[in-house]
């Protein structure tokens, strides 16, 4: 029997992460694993008089296609991804893997191929966005999240469903709640300049002027629960060593310590990926410099789960990504990458804002 919970997620995700309406047509991608999540984001879909569609991964796909395609195939876009991309007002993509690590063995040059290609996908995505079309981003609990998470199903199924709010006797309006309170900070930080993080092994500073604050609130990930802006490119300075395991495409790279000046990486260690590390800078020049500078809200995840969908959210702490920025902030770098890393701040950790103490081991010391 599958869990209640499951069917109270579809109606937030159709109702209120993607506000379906009559007429919409909408895409979702997933793989087998999430068809009791599929069947009830369907029926409820249909029920507001959308027209669903879905485009379901067979396991093993891309790690053959990685792994054994020419380069040429790496590099061309195939007429689905242009129709799933251009066509769709509307879509989701549902995280359900039958192995976390299927990609860990594919040379981090093919994968930076692959990246580049689809670079132009991306931008398109986020023209779509600009212009009125939704997507979001969930996941559905499968063995292989759980696994890579330490936990078993069932734990895993009880964590996924909390940071949800599912346990609520009304997600929808807990999420509204949500988004209120981010507002208010979202409008505090729309005045500020310049943000400094410190603590351990980390002094970083960025500038913020002129730049756009987000408040991320389950509408293009879910869950949610962060706050974020593009930086102006050129002025992160300093030091930052991020608290988890920096993970790309299955692959972990283990105590990252950054150096900025003037914008730009000009030093980055890692007590294991180093290679990794160095691929993923060397992707293009736009990969050594900050696209998203975002702290975390979501109390309700406590603990690092390997799945950035859920890690980067987690109240208490900060993340940078690398690469592109996203033009909603104001942010113009450019970047076949967009790589998110954490930094613990719940023990000790503390951020200014142009000068004044307003977070203090993971909590907001302001009134928002």
């Amino acid at each position: 029997m599958t869990d209640p919970r499951v069917r109270k997620l579809a109606q937030v995700l159709v109702r209120y992460s993607l506000g379906l309406e009559a007429g919409d047509h909408f895409l979702i991608q997933t793989t087998d694993l999430a068809t009791p999540l599929v069947q009830a984001i369907y029926r409820e879909a249909l029920q507001v008089g959308a027209f669903p569609q879905v485009l379901a991964q067979l396991e093993g796909l891309s790690e053959i296609y990685l792994k054994e395609a020419s380069e040429e195939q790496l590099r061309v876009l195939t007429p689905l991804d242009r129709v799933a991309f251009e066509q769709y007002q509307h879509a989701m993509v549902i995280h359900a893997p039958h192995n976390v690590k299927a990609l860990s063995g594919v040379d981090p040059r093919r994968l930076a191929i692959v990246h580049e290609a689809r670079r132009q996908l991306a931008d398109r995505l986020m023209a779509r966005i600009g212009q009125g079309g939704k997507y979001c981003v969930t996941l559905f609990p499968t063995q292989a999240l759980a696994q890579e998470a330490g936990m078993s199903l069932s734990d895993y199924q009880e964590f996924v469903f909390e940071a949800c709010r599912l346990n609520d006797d009304d997600p929808v309006a807990a999420w509204q709640e949500v988004s209120h309170r981010q507002q208010r900070l979202v409008e505090f930080l729309n005045g500020v300049k310049e943000m400094r993080v410190v603590g351990d092994g980390t002094d970083l500073t960025v500038s913020v002027a002129g730049r756009t604050w987000i408040n991320a609130d389950g509408h293009i990930n879910f869950p949610d629960g962060e706050v974020f802006t593009g930086p102006v490119e050129d002025s992160v300075r300093g030091t930052i060593r991020f608290s988890f395991p920096g993970i790309f495409q299955g692959q972990e790279i283990e105590d990252i310590r950054l150096r900025f000046e003037d914008g730009r990486v000009v030093q980055a260690e890692a007590a294991r990926g180093q290679a990794l590390l160095d691929a993923l800078l060397a992707t293009d020049q736009g990969a050594r410099y900050v696209g998203e500078f975002a702290i975390g809200t979501n109390e309700r995840i406590t603990r690092f789960s390997r799945n950035l969908l859920f890690d980067e959210k987690i109240g208490g702490t900060v993340h940078l990504a690398l690469g592109a920025s996203y033009p909603i902030t104001g942010g113009r770098n450019q970047s076949a990458i967009h790589w998110d890393m954490i930094c613990d701040l719940r023990q000790g950790g503390e951020i200014y804002a142009d000068g004044e103490l307003i977070y203090r081991d993971g909590k907001f010391l302001i009134g928002v």
